[in-house]
């Protein structure tokens, strides 16, 4: 992203030039939302038209169609335009929402496999890895 111009505000007042466009907003629960901005607050709370909660797994995406969303701006990790040009050029193929949720669920299971597998050899090497039972501090 270039940079060429302008006042660049950090408070929600910078959000004036996005109204009525199609931005992204990723969530602190990693979800990633696709709408058209209608409004916002001093708090940053958003309102989406049109919203799409897109799915990414590898190269391939899915979108579950959400409608108005009403977001919480205390939720909002990341606040971006999208480029509708370079959206359209890119290399994500979209797959049926059902295909991507089977393929997000067995990405989970992976990590939660290696995450459990990780915890085993940390333990065997003597750290705590179930900190609500075993956090001696």
């Amino acid at each position: 992203m270039e940079i060429t111009s302008g006042p660049f505000f950090t408070t929600s007042s910078g959000l004036i030039e996005s109204v009525d466009k199609k931005v992204i907003v990723v969530l602190r629960d990693g979800r990633k939302l696709i709408g058209t901005l209608r409004s916002f607050d001093q708090f940053a709370n958003l309102v989406l038209q049109d919203t799409i909660e897109r799915i990414y797994v590898g190269s391939c995406y899915g979108d579950i169609p959400r409608g108005i969303f009403l977001i919480r701006g205390e939720n909002v990790v990341l606040l971006g335009e999208i480029d509708e040009a370079k959206e359209e050029s890119s290399t994500l193929r979209k797959v049926p929402v059902e295909d991507i949720l089977v393929a997000q669920r067995q990405e989970m299971e992976a990590k939660q496999r290696i995450e459990k597998i990780r915890n085993k050899v940390l333990h065997q090497q003597g750290f705590c890895v179930d900190n609500a039972q075993n956090d001696l501090y």
